[in-house]
């Protein structure tokens, strides 16, 4: 059995971490942190862990948490996980850090996220947590960086092709559609009802800071630089993700080729879903899954793939929880299915 903790427990990874986790017969969920005036009982805050779970959130301690976990999940703010990953990983715990604190290099990490890093010398200890890549590394990682939710599923989208496409110098371009709880649950005039509800906008064009880690993590996998033009937008509803990624097809394979290719790529993995060509992913597939739905499609010389996730939880929590299964050499799909 492994006991985990999660630190940040009642952010909105932190809430879906822990149903995620007790679905999970492989798990104990040993202890929960979060700031509150005094002790008080997990399911007093969220009633629907009623009868589910009897712990109490306390403030963060070190060493109270790594004297009752083998493993940490971090749901906390970026700038503010690496304060905590180097202290647990010394306590010889393995970390899966939620933020981006361990995604990209320090120098690309400050210039985006304004803050110098802390703790350099994890960085290049960390293992980028996206399996369907990365897979043999978590296996032995102590410390697991989690991807971020709009590069998860861009870089699944592009994954069977951007070698093909990062070779001619293709301009790739990413329209993507989230839910608003991927900003986190904070109190936010742009975020509140009256301003999302019946309205839909973009935000942060070819300035959010995903972009330079979808860049980052296409271009090690080609072995050469990859530049994305990003464009996020906010969707009125609660959760999901929607990708439309455009990128020439002159020189690719027909589609047909495509299609096959796609399907081969991901055959062997439980969480990615290719549709039948002529059928292209919704979010409502993929809403409380730890899923992503890929479909493609050619038209007017230009390849179009489309991807939809759980922002939650193939962008955040279920794909932190998979990471674990993986680093404690356990079925990957415990709990997630």
């Amino acid at each position: 059995m492994v006991k985990v903790g999660v630190v940040g427990s009642t952010g909105y990874s932190g809430q879906e971490l822990v149903d995620v986790l007790l679905k999970n017969p492989e798990v104990e969920v040993a202890c929960l942190t979060a700031r509150f005036d005094k002790k008080t009982q997990y399911a007093d805050v969220y009633p629907r862990f009623k009868d589910r779970i009897s712990l109490v959130c306390e403030d963060l301690d070190v060493g109270k948490v790594s004297a009752k976990c083998d493993v940490v999940f971090l749901a906390l703010p970026h700038t503010v996980s690496m304060g905590f990953a180097q202290e647990f990983l010394k306590k010889g715990k393995k970390v899966i850090d939620l933020s981006a604190d361990y995604r990209l290099p320090a120098d690309v990490y400050q210039q985006w996220y304004s803050k110098e890093h802390s703790d350099k010398a994890n960085i290049a200890k960390a293992v980028y947590g996206l399996p369907e890549i990365n897979r043999d590394a978590i296996k032995s990682a102590d410390l697991v960086a989690n991807p971020g939710c709009y590069p998860t599923g861009v870089v699944l989208g592009l994954l069977p092709v951007i070698k093909d496409v990062q070779a001619k110098g293709a301009s790739i371009i990413v329209d993507s559609k989230s839910g608003t709880s991927g900003a986190g649950r904070k109190a936010s005039i742009p975020l509140s009802f009256t301003e999302v509800d019946e309205n839909f906008k973009c935000y942060k064009a070819n300035e959010h800071q995903h972009m330079p880690e979808i860049e980052n993590v296409l271009s090690g996998i080609c072995g050469a630089e990859v530049n994305v033009n990003f464009t996020p937008h906010l969707l009125p509803v609660r959760r999901g993700i929607l990708s439309t990624i455009y990128v020439p097809h002159e020189g690719l394979p027909s589609e047909d080729k495509l299609h096959k290719l796609f399907s081969e790529r991901f055959e062997d993995e439980p969480f990615v879903r290719v549709k039948p060509l002529g059928s292209l992913p919704e979010l409502a597939d993929v809403a409380y899954t730890n899923f992503c739905d890929i479909g493609i499609k050619v038209a007017k010389g230009m390849l179009i793939i489309v991807t939809v996730i759980d922002n939650l939880l193939k962008g955040a929590s279920g794909q932190a929880v998979q990471n674990m299964n993986i680093m404690c050499g356990i079925d990957e799909k415990a709990g997630l299915m």
